[in-house]
């Protein structure tokens, strides 16, 4: 933006101490003159006949006044520059991080030494801000490039499959038409699932009011064909559980974790449990699943887009494009709600979300 020169801070500070203690000392002088000069007669005997007059001491105290007041003024310019120099340093520090943060250089941190005050906490805020925001471009930066290589593939696969199929026309074009119907509908999966991505990163959807067991309900219902062919227990437990949000974005939600639940499960006679319930001002929802012991250290990894634990990888016709949970944590952040992820100790994933309740 542009903006029309004008006066510093530093100097307006300085100018600022310079007038009050040009103001402080002007009224010193008219305190004397009101309580004492006044007081002194002026005739020639002066007080009491031995002290001078009036116009002997006016013509005395004006010189020195005079010079008394120069000296505040000069002394108030000098000190109030020194004295807003040293209280605008901090700030002066903030502005030149914010510069580099401007041309791009995020890793940068003012780390302002001294005790806590204004300026300082404000560092640390702009120190924060920075952090999150450097976090944040990596991520997006990260998740640019593993879009790009996940969308890569298929449409690779396709080229292969098309190069093939010119320079062998007798080939058989059945297998070659279920094979690129298989590579094209897993390339608008993807597609599909990073679009509805941004769209839960946006949070502009219409709230209404949503009853997270009837979700719970719809989803299994959707979802019990796929866990009676792996032959998985499926159960829905609990109550009612209002919340406020988006019915389409929080199905898609629950359904997510359902299916990862069924799908990352024993070959045979696992379980998946989901469970909803009101606690005070929050609406819970637990899926757990039996599974395979998980690493510890993979679970916090799992909400991440594109993110695929060793132990985790389908090689079926239910491979994920690794963008499940990245889509539930997204959806739970839009809502002003938390993802917690435990491994359980026998194997499997126990799931808490918690979104803020409604009557």
């Amino acid at each position: 933006m542009h903006r029309r020169p004008g006066l510093s801070a530093r100097l307006k500070l300085t100018l600022s101490y310079a007038g009050f203690l040009a103001i402080a000392g002007a009224l010193l002088l008219a305190v004397v003159w009101l309580f004492l000069l006044r007081y002194v007669p002026d005739n020639p005997q002066g007080l009491l006949g031995i002290a001078p007059n009036r116009y002997l001491l006016v013509r005395t105290f004006a010189p020195a006044a005079a010079v008394a007041m120069v000296f505040l003024l000069v002394f108030g310019l000098v000190g109030g520059w020194i004295l807003a120099g040293r209280m605008l340093a901090p700030l002066t520090q903030i502005t030149a991080a914010a510069r580099m943060a401007g041309n791009g250089s995020l890793s940068h941190r003012i780390r302002m030494d001294g005790r806590r005050d204004e300026f300082r906490e404000l560092a640390d805020a702009f120190d924060t801000m920075l952090e999150q925001l450097e976090s944040h471009v990596a991520e997006q930066q990260r998740f640019a490039a593993n879009a790009s290589h996940e969308l890569r593939t298929p449409l690779a696969i396709s080229q292969t499959l098309l190069d093939v199929a010119r320079r062998d026309p007798t080939r058989d074009h059945d297998e070659l038409f279920e094979r690129l119907q298989a590579v094209n509908t897993r390339a608008i999966g993807l597609t599909e699932a990073l679009l509805l991505l941004s769209r839960s990163d946006r949070g502009n959807f219409t709230r209404e009011s949503v009853d997270l067991s009837l979700v719970a309900e719809e989803a299994a219902e959707t979802l019990l064909p796929l866990a009676e062919q792996r032959r998985i227990t499926l159960d829905v437990t609990g109550g009612a559980a209002q919340t406020s949000g988006s019915a389409e974005l929080l199905l898609r939600m629950v359904t997510n974790l359902v299916q990862n639940a069924i799908v990352h499960n024993l070959p045979a006679d696992g379980t998946v449990t989901v469970h909803t319930e009101a606690q005070h001002d929050a609406s819970v929802l637990r899926v757990e699943n039996t599974g395979h012991p998980l690493p510890p250290e993979l679970v916090p990894t799992l909400t991440e887009p594109f993110q695929r634990g060793t132990e985790r990888v389908r090689t079926d016709e239910h491979a994920g494009v690794g963008l499940g949970l990245a889509i539930v944590h997204s959806i739970v952040r839009a809502h002003d709600g938390t993802l917690d992820l435990v491994p359980r100790p026998a194997g499997g994933l126990l799931v808490t979300v918690r979104l803020p309740g409604t009557p």
